[in-house]
C-alpha cells in the first residue's frame, strides 16, 4: 500500500529541491555569462529619458518611458484586456513553463508555410527581453533569454509575470504599460477601457510603430480586428460582442504638447527603433542629434498652412513640403501635413513617406536616361501632336496633353520645360519601360520595380512613388549625378557620453554623369523655354534665382499635385492634395496648387543667398544648331538657337530638308508603312523626323475637316506608333 503522507512530502521536497538547484544555476550562469538578475523585473528602477534635438541642439521631441509608465495591479485590468493580450499573444500562458513549444511550432509554420510572420514568443519570454536584454540577434542573448524565462518562471508566480508585462511593455511612442497606453490613446484609465479598445491596445506590442492608429490607422484597425478574431476563436467572447467590438469608432486622445515637427521625429523614431530596438530608445538616456533645422522647419510649416488657407475654396485639406540638402541627403524640414493634431484630414497621415502619384514631376528622370544614352539631345525634335501607340495584347494608348491643346513641332527642351505629354510618352517609348524602371530605381525611386506591371502612362505618373524617393532622384539631378541617401541623424550619444553614431561625410554613389544632370538643370531653369504654357515669370520662377530648376507634376484625376525644384544646396518638394484621395478642385494646376508653397519655401531659404549656377562639366560642348532639325547650322544657314550636349552625342549637320515621298492625296499625309493609300502619288516636299522617326511634312496642305462644327477641325489624325 502506497503512503500518501510520503509521496506528498516526497514531492514537496523535490519542488524545494528543484527551486535550489535553478537558482544555484542561475547564479553560476549569472557569473559566468553576465546575466541580469531577475529580480529586477520587479525592483522599481526605471530607465532615462532620450532626447530628439535639431542640429543646433534645439529640443524636438523627449522620449520618456519612466515618467509616463504607471504601474497597475493586475486586479485594475480588465479581464477584455487581460484575455485580448492572451489571445493575440500567448494563449497557452497559463499552461506552459516558459516555452510554448505549440505556439513556436504553429509561428514557424504561419511564417514559413503561410508566408505571414509570427513569432512564437512566450509572455516571459517578452518580458525578459523587454526589461532585461537588448534586441541582438545572437546566440548569447538567445542563450540567455532562456535561463532568464527558466528563473522568472520559478521565482514569480503566473499572476505576477502577467502583471509586469502589462506595465512593462512598449505600447507605442512615450507609452510604456497599459495604464499610460489607455490614458496616451483614449485618455481613459486602463479599468475603464471597452472590449475594442482593449483589442486595439492588446495588438500594439507586436509593433507599436506599424499598428500606431495615430500614424497608421488603417494597420491598427487592422491588427486590433485580427485580436478580436482570435478572441472569438478562443471564446473570450461571442459573436454579439465580436459584432459590437468591431464596429465601434474609437476616439483617439490628441495631445499638443511637447512636441516640434512631430512627422519628422517619428519618422526618425522608427529608423531608430528598428536599428538599436525599443528598449534602448526609450530607457537609454539618448541624445540624438537629427539633421533637421527647427528654424526652416518653422518656416515651411508656416508656407504650407498660409497657403492651405487659399486653397481651401478649391476641395484642398492638406499640403506637405520636404527639404533635404543633395550634397549629404541631411533632411532639412519635413511637413508632413498640414496640420498633425487635426483629425478631420488625418493629420497624423505622413505624405512625405506615403504612397502618390507624381503626375509629370517623374518626367524628368525619363528625359534624363534618354539624354544619358544618347537617345536624345535637348535640341531633338519631336512631333506634339495627337498619337496612339500600339501595346501587346492591348488596346492602343492614345495619351492627351493638358488641356487639350497640342503644339506641333518642338525641341525636347521646349517639351520637358512645358510638360508636353504626347513627347514625354514618345521618349518613354525610346528608353523602353525596362530601361527606365531600373534607371529610376538606381536614381532612388524605391516604388518601381517590376516593368511588366506598368505602361507607358509611368512617365506621366501612373505609378506611385513616396516623396522622400523623389527627393532623393531630384538631388541626383541637384548633385550633378551622384545620388545620396536620405539621412535624418547627425549624432547619438548614449547615457553614458559614448558616441553610437556620428555623421560623417559621405562619397555618395554616381548613377548619372554629370553631363547629363547639366543638361536637364539647364532646361528645368529655363523661365523662357517653359512660357509657352506656364508664362514668363510664373511662380516657378524665383526672382534673383536664376539657377533654380523645377518641375511640376497633377494627376489626370487631379488628387495629386507636385511642384519639384531644386539648387545644389537644396532640394525642395511640396503636395497639395487631400489625404482621403478625393478630387480637388479643376482649378488646382501646375502654378495654382504646390506652386505658390515652393515659391515661398524657396525664395526664403534662398534670401541673401548667393547664385550658385552648376559649373558647366568638360564634357558638355554648347553650340548653335536648326530650330526646325536640332541639327548642326548648315551651310545655308537658318533659323537657330544656342544648345548644349554631350561631346559624345554633338549632332551633325542637318541633310537636305526636301525629299521625294509617298502622299496620301486624300488626306495631304505622309503614307506610313502598311498604309491602304490608293489615291497616292510620289512628291518632293520638306519633311523633318522627329525622334520616333515619324516623318513630318512641313509644306504638305493642311488637312481640312469639311464639318465646321466639329471640334476637331483642322486637327491633325493620330499617329500609331508601334
Amino acid at each position: 500500500m502506497v503512503n500518501k503522507k510520503k509521496v506528498k512530502k516526497n514531492k514537496k521536497w523535490w519542488w524545494f529541491l528543484s527551486i535550489f538547484l535553478v537558482g544555484l544555476l542561475v547564479t553560476i550562469l549569472y557569473i559566468i555569462f553576465n546575466i541580469p538578475n531577475p529580480s529586477k523585473l520587479d525592483n522599481g528602477e526605471y530607465p532615462q529619458s532620450s532626447q530628439v534635438m535639431d542640429r543646433n541642439g534645439k529640443l524636438l521631441y523627449e522620449i520618456y518611458a519612466d515618467k509616463r509608465r504607471v504601474v497597475v495591479t493586475l486586479d485594475q485590468v480588465p479581464k477584455n484586456l487581460i484575455n485580448a493580450t492572451l489571445a493575440i499573444e500567448d494563449a497557452n500562458f497559463y499552461k506552459h513553463n516558459g516555452f510554448d513549444v505549440k505556439g513556436l511550432l504553429r509561428g514557424l509554420y504561419r511564417t514559413m508555410i503561410k508566408k505571414r510572420l509570427q513569432g512564437g514568443s512566450t509572455l516571459t519570454q517578452q518580458l525578459v527581453k523587454n526589461a532585461l536584454l537588448t534586441p541582438e540577434r545572437t546566440v548569447s542573448r538567445k542563450i540567455k533569454e532562456a535561463i532568464l524565462t527558466i528563473a522568472t518562471e520559478v521565482m514569480y508566480s503566473k499572476d505576477k509575470i502577467l502583471e509586469m508585462y502589462l506595465n512593462q511593455t512598449p505600447y507605442g511612442g512615450t507609452l510604456w504599460g497599459v495604464q499610460a497606453a489607455a490614458m496616451g490613446f483614449f485618455n481613459k484609465n486602463v479599468s475603464d477601457l471597452s472590449l475594442a479598445e482593449s483589442a486595439l491596445i492588446a495588438g500594439l506590442p507586436a509593433s507599436p510603430t506599424k499598428y500606431s492608429p495615430f500614424s497608421y490607422p488603417e494597420m491598427a484597425k487592422y491588427r486590433q480586428i485580427m485580436v478580436l478574431n482570435r478572441m472569438l476563436e478562443l471564446k473570450f467572447i461571442d459573436q454579439q460582442q465580436y459584432d459590437l467590438a468591431k464596429s465601434e469608432e474609437l476616439n483617439y486622445y490628441i495631445n499638443k504638447t511637447g512636441i516640434e515637427a512631430p512627422h519628422f521625429v517619428f519618422y526618425v523614431k522608427e529608423l531608430l527603433t528598428e536599428k538599436y530596438g525599443i528598449k534602448k530608445l526609450t530607457e537609454g538616456g539618448l541624445k540624438i542629434t537629427t539633421s533637421l533645422n527647427l528654424n526652416i522647419q518653422k518656416m515651411a510649416e508656416a508656407s504650407v498652412s498660409a497657403e492651405l488657407e487659399k486653397l481651401k475654396k478649391y476641395k484642398v485639406s492638406n499640403g506637405a513640403s520636404l527639404i533635404t540638402d543633395p550634397k549629404s541627403g541631411q533632411i532639412l524640414a519635413m511637413v508632413g501635413s498640414v496640420d498633425y493634431f487635426s483629425n478631420e484630414i488625418d493629420g497624423k497621415y505622413n505624405v512625405t513617406t506615403a504612397l502618390r502619384q507624381p503626375g509629370s514631376s517623374i518626367k524628368p528622370l525619363n528625359y534624363a536616361v534618354a539624354i544619358e544614352t544618347g537617345k536624345i539631345t535637348a535640341a531633338s525634335v519631336v512631333d506634339d501632336n495627337p498619337t496612339c501607340f500600339g501595346q501587346v495584347n492591348q488596346k492602343n494608348y492614345c495619351p492627351t496633353n493638358y488641356g487639350g491643346a497640342y503644339h506641333g513641332l518642338q525641341s525636347i527642351r521646349t517639351s520637358l520645360a512645358n510638360s508636353f505629354n504626347i513627347a514625354a510618352v514618345k521618349v518613354l517609348k525610346l528608353n523602353s519601360l525596362e530601361t527606365f524602371v531600373a534607371s529610376a530605381s538606381a536614381m532612388g525611386i524605391s516604388t518601381f520595380k517590376n516593368p511588366s506591371d506598368y505602361g507607358l502612362s509611368l512617365t506621366l505618373g501612373g505609378g506611385e512613388v513616396m516623396m522622400t524617393d523623389m527627393n532623393v532622384a531630384y538631388g541626383v539631378l541637384a548633385n550633378m549625378g551622384i545620388k545620396q541617401e536620405l539621412n535624418p541623424i547627425l549624432k547619438i550619444v548614449d547615457k553614458n557620453g559614448q558616441t553610437l553614431e556620428e555623421y560623417a561625410e559621405q562619397p555618395g554613389t554616381r548613377v548619372m554623369s554629370r553631363e547629363t544632370s547639366f543638361i536637364i538643370q539647364q532646361i528645368l531653369s529655363d523661365d523662357g523655354a517653359r512660357g509657352m504654357v506656364f508664362g514668363r515669370g510664373s511662380m516657378l520662377n524665383i526672382k534673383g534665382h536664376p539657377e533654380v530648376a523645377v518641375k511640376t507634376g497633377t494627376t489626370n484625376d487631379m488628387r495629386d499635385n507636385w511642384t519639384i525644384g531644386y539648387t545644389p544646396d537644396f532640394v525642395v518638394t511640396t503636395w497639395v492634395g487631400n489625404n482621403d484621395n478625393s478630387r480637388m478642385g479643376g482649378l488646382v494646376s501646375g502654378t495654382t496648387g504646390a506652386a505658390p508653397i515652393w515659391n515661398k519655401i524657396m525664395t526664403q531659404l534662398l534670401i541673401d543667398k548667393e547664385v550658385k549656377k552648376p559649373t558647366r562639366p568638360a564634357g558638355i560642348v554648347g553650340m548653335y544648331v536648326c530650330n526646325l532639325t536640332g541639327q548642326a547650322v548648315p551651310d545655308g544657314g537658318c533659323e537657330s538657337h544656342y544648345e548644349y550636349f554631350k561631346k559624345e552625342y554633338i549632332p551633325p549637320k542637318q541633310e537636305t530638308l526636301r525629299k521625294n515621298v509617298v502622299i496620301n492625296k486624300d488626306t495631304g499625309r505622309i503614307v506610313v508603312d502598311n498604309e491602304v493609300a490608293p489615291n497616292a502619288e510620289w512628291q518632293e516636299h520638306t519633311i523633318i523626323e522627329d525622334i520616333t522617326g515619324v516623318k513630318i511634312c512641313l509644306d504638305c496642305p493642311p488637312v481640312q475637316n469639311e464639318d465646321p462644327n466639329d471640334p476637331n477641325k483642322n486637327k491633325k489624325p493620330a499617329n500609331i506608333i508601334n
